[in-house]
Protein backbone atom coordinates (compact mmCIF):
# COMPACT_ATOMS: atom_id res chain seq x y z
CA UNK A 1 0.00 0.00 0.00
CA UNK A 2 1.64 3.40 -0.56
CA UNK A 3 1.74 6.25 1.78
CA UNK A 4 -0.85 8.29 2.64
CA UNK A 5 -1.44 11.54 1.09
CA UNK A 6 -0.91 14.70 3.32
CA UNK A 7 -0.48 17.04 0.54
CA UNK A 8 -1.49 20.51 0.29
CA UNK A 9 -5.03 20.01 -1.01
CA UNK A 10 -7.65 22.36 0.49
CA UNK A 11 -9.73 20.64 2.83
CA UNK A 12 -13.55 20.25 3.83
CA UNK A 13 -14.37 22.98 6.74
CA UNK A 14 -15.13 20.34 9.49
CA UNK A 15 -13.81 20.61 12.81
CA UNK A 16 -11.64 17.38 13.26
CA UNK A 17 -7.88 17.44 14.34
CA UNK A 18 -5.40 19.91 13.26
CA UNK A 19 -1.48 19.50 12.91
CA UNK A 20 1.46 21.61 12.98
CA UNK A 21 4.84 19.32 12.34
CA UNK A 22 8.21 21.31 12.44
CA UNK A 23 10.89 19.35 11.12
CA UNK A 24 14.03 21.69 12.07
CA UNK A 25 18.11 21.36 11.99
CA UNK A 26 18.23 19.56 15.22
CA UNK A 27 14.32 17.93 15.75
CA UNK A 28 11.32 17.13 14.32
CA UNK A 29 8.36 18.34 16.02
CA UNK A 30 4.21 17.04 15.90
CA UNK A 31 1.60 18.72 17.95
CA UNK A 32 -2.27 17.19 16.63
CA UNK A 33 -5.17 19.55 18.63
CA UNK A 34 -8.81 19.71 18.46
CA UNK A 35 -10.05 23.65 18.59
CA UNK A 36 -11.45 24.46 21.59
CA UNK A 37 -15.44 25.98 22.50
CA UNK A 38 -13.67 29.07 23.11
CA UNK A 39 -12.32 31.40 20.54
CA UNK A 40 -9.76 33.40 22.74
CA UNK A 41 -6.06 33.25 22.24
CA UNK A 42 -5.37 31.60 25.38
CA UNK A 43 -8.09 28.59 24.80
CA UNK A 44 -8.26 27.91 21.43
CA UNK A 45 -6.81 24.74 20.83
CA UNK A 46 -6.27 21.89 23.03
CA UNK A 47 -3.31 19.22 22.35
CA UNK A 48 -4.30 15.75 22.02
CA UNK A 49 -1.08 14.21 21.02
CA UNK A 50 2.51 15.19 20.14
CA UNK A 51 5.94 14.23 19.14
CA UNK A 52 9.24 15.10 19.70
CA UNK A 53 12.71 13.64 17.87
CA UNK A 54 16.44 14.72 17.97
CA UNK A 55 17.07 14.07 14.44
CA UNK A 56 20.09 16.20 13.77
CA UNK A 57 18.93 16.61 9.96
CA UNK A 58 21.60 19.16 9.44
CA UNK A 59 24.63 17.52 11.11
CA UNK A 60 27.71 18.14 9.06
CA UNK A 61 25.62 20.59 6.82
CA UNK A 62 28.49 23.21 7.33
CA UNK A 63 30.76 21.00 5.88
CA UNK A 64 29.29 20.01 3.25
CA UNK A 65 26.65 21.63 2.05
CA UNK A 66 23.94 18.58 2.11
CA UNK A 67 22.29 16.99 3.58
CA UNK A 68 23.93 13.27 4.75
CA UNK A 69 21.63 9.90 3.66
CA UNK A 70 21.91 8.95 7.73
CA UNK A 71 20.53 12.74 8.27
CA UNK A 72 17.83 12.01 6.01
CA UNK A 73 17.25 8.15 7.42
CA UNK A 74 16.34 9.54 10.50
CA UNK A 75 14.49 12.34 9.84
CA UNK A 76 12.29 10.27 7.51
CA UNK A 77 11.80 7.62 10.23
CA UNK A 78 10.95 10.40 12.84
CA UNK A 79 8.49 11.85 9.93
CA UNK A 80 6.75 8.31 9.46
CA UNK A 81 5.74 8.07 13.12
CA UNK A 82 4.35 11.76 12.52
CA UNK A 83 2.33 10.17 9.53
CA UNK A 84 1.16 7.51 11.31
CA UNK A 85 -0.31 9.73 13.88
CA UNK A 86 -1.81 11.94 11.46
CA UNK A 87 -3.80 8.63 10.43
CA UNK A 88 -4.58 7.53 13.17
CA UNK A 89 -5.85 10.55 14.82
CA UNK A 90 -8.13 11.00 11.54
CA UNK A 91 -5.96 14.83 11.25
CA UNK A 92 -8.47 17.12 8.64
CA UNK A 93 -5.73 19.63 8.09
CA UNK A 94 -2.25 19.72 9.10
CA UNK A 95 0.55 22.28 8.45
CA UNK A 96 4.33 20.37 7.55
CA UNK A 97 7.25 22.71 7.53
CA UNK A 98 10.66 22.70 6.96
CA UNK A 99 13.80 25.16 8.43
CA UNK A 100 17.08 26.03 7.75
CA UNK A 101 18.50 22.63 7.11
CA UNK A 102 16.28 22.37 3.91
CA UNK A 103 16.64 25.69 2.96
CA UNK A 104 20.89 25.69 3.02
CA UNK A 105 21.12 22.50 1.75
CA UNK A 106 21.99 21.79 -1.93
CA UNK A 107 20.08 18.33 -2.17
CA UNK A 108 17.19 19.92 0.15
CA UNK A 109 14.44 19.78 -2.83
CA UNK A 110 15.55 15.96 -3.19
CA UNK A 111 14.73 15.14 0.65
CA UNK A 112 11.30 17.27 -0.17
CA UNK A 113 10.39 14.65 -2.82
CA UNK A 114 11.68 11.43 -0.95
CA UNK A 115 9.89 12.58 2.20
CA UNK A 116 6.58 12.99 0.34
CA UNK A 117 7.16 9.66 -1.66
CA UNK A 118 7.68 7.76 1.50
CA UNK A 119 5.17 9.32 3.97
CA UNK A 120 2.93 11.28 2.21
CA UNK A 121 4.01 14.55 3.96
CA UNK A 122 4.10 17.99 1.78
CA UNK A 123 6.72 20.08 3.51
CA UNK A 124 6.92 23.44 3.12
CA UNK A 125 10.32 25.19 3.45
CA UNK A 126 9.31 28.47 4.75
CA UNK A 127 11.23 31.77 4.77
CA UNK A 128 13.05 32.94 7.85
CA UNK A 129 10.97 35.55 7.58
CA UNK A 130 7.60 33.21 7.65
CA UNK A 131 9.54 31.10 10.88
CA UNK A 132 9.88 34.35 12.76
CA UNK A 133 6.29 35.03 12.54
CA UNK A 134 5.28 31.82 13.59
CA UNK A 135 7.61 32.11 16.74
CA UNK A 136 5.95 35.22 17.49
CA UNK A 137 2.55 34.17 16.72
CA UNK A 138 3.12 30.65 18.77
CA UNK A 139 4.65 32.53 21.74
CA UNK A 140 2.17 35.18 21.64
CA UNK A 141 0.17 34.61 25.04
CA UNK A 142 3.15 35.11 27.18
CA UNK A 143 4.22 38.63 26.00
CA UNK A 144 3.38 41.33 28.75
CA UNK A 145 0.91 43.67 26.92
CA UNK A 146 2.35 47.01 28.77
CA UNK A 147 5.73 46.06 27.87
CA UNK A 148 7.28 48.97 25.83
CA UNK A 149 9.73 46.55 24.08
CA UNK A 150 9.66 43.11 23.97
CA UNK A 151 12.85 40.75 21.84
CA UNK A 152 11.10 37.70 21.34
CA UNK A 153 13.50 35.25 20.06
CA UNK A 154 13.68 31.15 18.84
CA UNK A 155 16.91 29.26 19.33
CA UNK A 156 17.03 26.49 16.62
CA UNK A 157 19.26 23.90 15.28
CA UNK A 158 20.56 25.68 12.40
CA UNK A 159 19.80 29.41 12.62
CA UNK A 160 17.76 31.76 15.62
CA UNK A 161 15.10 34.23 14.87
CA UNK A 162 15.00 37.62 17.14
CA UNK A 163 12.09 39.91 16.59
CA UNK A 164 12.14 42.90 18.38
CA UNK A 165 8.14 44.05 19.00
CA UNK A 166 7.44 47.55 20.76
CA UNK A 167 4.18 48.69 21.80
CA UNK A 168 2.49 51.85 20.21
CA UNK A 169 -0.16 53.97 20.54
CA UNK A 170 -3.60 53.03 18.87
CA UNK A 171 -4.84 56.16 16.58
CA UNK A 172 -8.34 57.84 17.18
CA UNK A 173 -8.83 56.70 20.69
CA UNK A 174 -8.17 52.76 19.78
CA UNK A 175 -6.17 50.54 22.36
CA UNK A 176 -2.36 50.25 22.27
CA UNK A 177 -1.64 47.44 19.73
CA UNK A 178 1.47 45.41 19.89
CA UNK A 179 3.78 45.59 16.26
CA UNK A 180 7.32 44.29 14.68
CA UNK A 181 9.58 46.71 14.57
CA UNK A 182 12.48 44.85 13.22
CA UNK A 183 13.58 41.16 12.96
CA UNK A 184 16.86 39.16 12.43
CA UNK A 185 17.66 35.73 11.26
CA UNK A 186 21.18 34.62 13.23
CA UNK A 187 22.90 32.12 10.53
CA UNK A 188 23.47 30.25 13.87
CA UNK A 189 21.67 27.40 15.64
CA UNK A 190 23.09 24.87 17.82
CA UNK A 191 23.61 22.29 15.92
CA UNK A 192 25.56 24.70 12.94
CA UNK A 193 27.60 26.96 15.78
CA UNK A 194 28.56 23.56 17.62
CA UNK A 195 30.06 22.20 14.85
CA UNK A 196 32.39 25.29 14.33
CA UNK A 197 34.33 23.80 17.71
CA UNK A 198 35.91 21.13 19.01
CA UNK A 199 33.82 18.60 20.75
CA UNK A 200 35.99 19.37 24.11
CA UNK A 201 39.01 22.08 24.26
CA UNK A 202 40.51 19.57 26.89
CA UNK A 203 40.66 22.37 29.48
CA UNK A 204 38.40 24.58 31.28
CA UNK A 205 40.31 27.57 29.88
CA UNK A 206 40.08 26.13 26.66
CA UNK A 207 36.34 25.85 26.65
CA UNK A 208 35.58 28.77 28.08
CA UNK A 209 37.64 30.46 25.24
CA UNK A 210 35.50 28.25 22.47
CA UNK A 211 32.57 29.22 24.28
CA UNK A 212 33.19 32.74 24.07
CA UNK A 213 34.56 32.44 20.20
CA UNK A 214 30.87 31.00 20.07
CA UNK A 215 29.46 34.04 21.28
CA UNK A 216 31.42 36.43 19.45
CA UNK A 217 29.38 34.85 16.52
CA UNK A 218 26.73 34.92 17.21
CA UNK A 219 26.84 38.95 18.80
CA UNK A 220 28.29 39.69 15.21
CA UNK A 221 24.73 39.13 13.78
CA UNK A 222 22.87 40.78 16.75
CA UNK A 223 24.53 43.93 16.03
CA UNK A 224 21.46 45.68 13.97
CA UNK A 225 18.89 45.53 17.13
CA UNK A 226 21.56 46.22 19.43
CA UNK A 227 21.50 49.50 17.79
CA UNK A 228 17.39 49.92 18.22
CA UNK A 229 17.53 48.89 21.93
CA UNK A 230 17.80 51.57 24.56
CA UNK A 231 16.70 50.80 27.80
CA UNK A 232 15.51 47.80 29.27
CA UNK A 233 13.87 45.34 27.21
CA UNK A 234 11.48 42.36 28.07
CA UNK A 235 13.26 38.83 26.77
CA UNK A 236 10.77 36.03 25.88
CA UNK A 237 12.73 33.17 24.59
CA UNK A 238 12.01 29.67 23.15
CA UNK A 239 13.54 26.81 22.52
CA UNK A 240 14.80 23.29 24.03
CA UNK A 241 18.28 25.31 24.87
CA UNK A 242 16.16 27.77 26.97
CA UNK A 243 13.30 25.19 28.77
CA UNK A 244 16.35 23.20 29.26
CA UNK A 245 18.47 25.66 31.25
CA UNK A 246 15.17 27.22 33.09
CA UNK A 247 14.86 23.27 33.85
CA UNK A 248 18.21 23.00 35.36
CA UNK A 249 17.90 26.57 37.20
CA UNK A 250 14.64 25.77 39.00
CA UNK A 251 16.23 22.71 40.27
CA UNK A 252 13.63 19.84 38.97
CA UNK A 253 14.48 16.53 38.92
CA UNK A 254 13.14 16.25 35.80
CA UNK A 255 11.83 18.26 32.77
CA UNK A 256 8.09 19.48 34.12
CA UNK A 257 6.51 21.70 31.13
CA UNK A 258 3.55 22.71 33.48
CA UNK A 259 6.07 24.27 35.71
CA UNK A 260 8.53 25.66 33.11
CA UNK A 261 6.51 26.97 30.16
CA UNK A 262 5.61 30.96 30.87
CA UNK A 263 8.10 30.88 34.37
CA UNK A 264 10.37 33.88 34.63
CA UNK A 265 14.51 33.29 35.12
CA UNK A 266 16.91 35.91 36.59
CA UNK A 267 18.83 36.53 33.78
CA UNK A 268 22.09 36.72 35.42
CA UNK A 269 21.43 32.75 36.96
CA UNK A 270 21.44 31.92 33.27
CA UNK A 271 24.54 33.68 32.32
CA UNK A 272 26.34 31.91 35.32
CA UNK A 273 24.94 28.13 34.37
CA UNK A 274 25.77 28.71 31.00
CA UNK A 275 29.43 29.41 32.18
CA UNK A 276 29.32 26.30 34.52
CA UNK A 277 27.83 23.78 31.90
CA UNK A 278 30.67 25.63 29.33
CA UNK A 279 33.15 24.81 31.75
CA UNK A 280 32.50 21.38 31.80
CA UNK A 281 33.34 18.27 29.79
CA UNK A 282 31.19 16.23 27.61
CA UNK A 283 30.73 13.33 29.94
CA UNK A 284 30.36 15.77 32.57
CA UNK A 285 27.70 17.73 31.08
CA UNK A 286 26.11 14.15 29.99
CA UNK A 287 26.30 13.27 33.55
CA UNK A 288 23.76 15.68 34.38
CA UNK A 289 20.13 15.17 34.31
CA UNK A 290 17.94 16.97 32.37
CA UNK A 291 20.93 17.62 29.92
CA UNK A 292 22.02 13.52 28.98
CA UNK A 293 24.23 12.71 26.17
CA UNK A 294 21.57 13.78 23.57
CA UNK A 295 22.13 17.75 24.36
CA UNK A 296 25.87 17.49 25.90
CA UNK A 297 27.04 19.29 23.05
CA UNK A 298 24.10 21.29 21.51
CA UNK A 299 23.30 22.80 25.68
CA UNK A 300 27.03 24.80 25.30
CA UNK A 301 26.39 26.31 21.73
CA UNK A 302 22.86 27.46 22.74
CA UNK A 303 23.88 28.77 25.78
CA UNK A 304 26.28 30.97 24.12
CA UNK A 305 23.44 31.74 21.73
CA UNK A 306 20.94 32.91 24.81
CA UNK A 307 24.44 34.97 26.18
CA UNK A 308 24.47 36.88 23.13
CA UNK A 309 20.76 37.87 23.38
CA UNK A 310 20.94 38.42 26.71
CA UNK A 311 23.97 41.22 25.85
CA UNK A 312 21.61 43.02 23.71
CA UNK A 313 19.16 44.90 26.67
CA UNK A 314 19.50 45.44 30.17
CA UNK A 315 16.68 42.66 31.00
CA UNK A 316 16.85 41.66 34.68
CA UNK A 317 14.50 38.18 33.82
CA UNK A 318 13.85 36.15 30.77
CA UNK A 319 10.06 34.44 30.06
CA UNK A 320 10.93 30.93 29.43
CA UNK A 321 8.43 29.79 26.58
CA UNK A 322 8.29 26.10 25.57
CA UNK A 323 6.01 26.49 22.51
CA UNK A 324 6.89 28.21 19.01
CA UNK A 325 6.48 27.28 15.68
CA UNK A 326 3.88 23.98 15.78
CA UNK A 327 1.96 26.52 18.23
CA UNK A 328 2.00 29.54 15.71
CA UNK A 329 1.23 27.13 12.74
CA UNK A 330 -2.25 25.81 14.90
CA UNK A 331 -3.10 29.48 15.40
CA UNK A 332 -2.58 30.26 12.06
CA UNK A 333 -4.55 27.93 10.98
CA UNK A 334 -8.03 28.40 13.17
CA UNK A 335 -7.54 31.83 11.98
CA UNK A 336 -7.50 30.86 8.37
CA UNK A 337 -10.55 28.95 8.96
CA UNK A 338 -11.99 31.37 11.02
CA UNK A 339 -11.90 33.77 8.14
CA UNK A 340 -13.07 31.98 5.56
CA UNK A 341 -16.15 31.08 7.47
CA UNK A 342 -17.05 34.17 8.24
CA UNK A 343 -16.76 34.69 4.60
CA UNK A 344 -19.25 32.34 3.74
CA UNK A 345 -17.73 28.83 4.57
CA UNK A 346 -18.05 27.56 1.03
CA UNK A 347 -15.36 25.33 -0.29
CA UNK A 348 -13.86 26.63 -3.53
CA UNK A 349 -15.22 25.34 -6.59
CA UNK A 350 -13.28 22.36 -7.51
CA UNK A 351 -11.49 21.70 -4.28
CA UNK A 352 -11.02 18.04 -3.76
CA UNK A 353 -11.37 16.63 0.18
CA UNK A 354 -7.89 16.39 1.89
CA UNK A 355 -5.21 17.57 4.35
CA UNK A 356 -4.12 20.99 3.67
CA UNK A 357 -0.74 22.17 4.50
Amino acid sequence: MGAADFSAAPAPLRRGPLAALDLGTNNCRLLIARRTARGDCASDFQVIDAFSRIVRLGEGLMQSGRLSDEAMDRAVTALSVCADKLARRGVTQVRSVATEACRRAENGPDFIRRVYDETGLALDVITPAEEARLAVLGCQTLIDPDAHRTLVFDIGGGSTEVVLLERRHGRRGRPPMIGMTAWVSVPWGVVSLGETEPADSGSEAARMASYARMKGRVAQHLEPLRRLLRGEVHLLGASGTVTTLASLNMGLPQYDRRRVDGSFAATADLVALSHSLAARSPDERAAIPGVGSDRADLVVAGAAILEALIDLGAAPQLRVADRGIREGILRSMIAREDSIRTAGGARRPGAQPGLAR
